[in-house]
């Protein structure tokens, strides 16, 4: 029986295959504008991996509002690009410096949700890699946060069909279920692409 890989060479796995892919690019028909997510990995003293998540402040003025999701936001006209903004708003939502704390390891594909309850978002989620011992602090955008085992996040069993009340309406959607939490939308979009990428 082969030994399981160590959390060092999963993400040096995952780091080649995000460099031998071509992220997929949403069509930039106006009207849109653009944001940035960090999908934040770290090693654990178990030799394991797991990946950080927030919960959205309560705002009347979020579409977002109270959900998980990856840190990142709206990219700013100074930003010099989209990785610039994902390292910026990860700064300000948690307190973290991909650049002194990590480095940005690749990009996984953008998504551009064309639903008449959203605005005309692009999202790029860019995949980081912290240290272990780097700490994270919910700013005022933040609820909570909370690091969750990669594989289990990652695992077809902890998705399924789910009632989801947005604003007064139930829907239903794919989501993963974690320690209570319900992760759907874009984030669990991006965490589906993630799985792919990981093979």
């Amino acid at each position: 029986m082969s030994a399981r890989p160590s959390a060092q060479e999963r993400l040096a796995h995952l780091a080649g295959r995000l460099r031998a892919r071509s992220p997929g690019v949403a069509d930039r028909d106006p009207p849109y504008f653009e944001a940035a997510v960090a999908l934040i990995l770290r090693a654990t003293r178990d030799d394991d991996l797991e990946i950080l998540f927030i919960q959205r402040a309560a705002r009347d003025d979020d579409p977002w509002s109270g959900q998980i999701a990856l840190p990142g936001g709206r990219h700013d006209a100074l930003d010099e690009s989209l990785e610039a903004t994902a390292i910026r708003e990860t700064r300000e939502e948690v307190a973290l410096d991909l650049r002194r704390d990590g480095a940005i390891v690749g990009a996984l594909d953008e998504l551009r949700p064309r639903t008449p309850v959203l605005p005309p978002v692009i999202v790029r989620p860019f995949v980081a890699t912290v240290s272990g011992g780097a700490t994270v602090e919910a700013g005022e955008e933040v609820a909570d946060l909370f690091w969750a085992p990669l594989d289990t996040i990652v695992d077809p069993a902890s998705t399924r069909d789910t009632e989801i009340v947005v604003r007064g309406l139930r829907t239903r959607r794919s989501a993963i279920h974690y320690r209570g939490h319900v992760i759907w939308g874009m984030t669990e979009r991006i965490v589906a692409n993630l799985r792919e990428v990981l093979g």
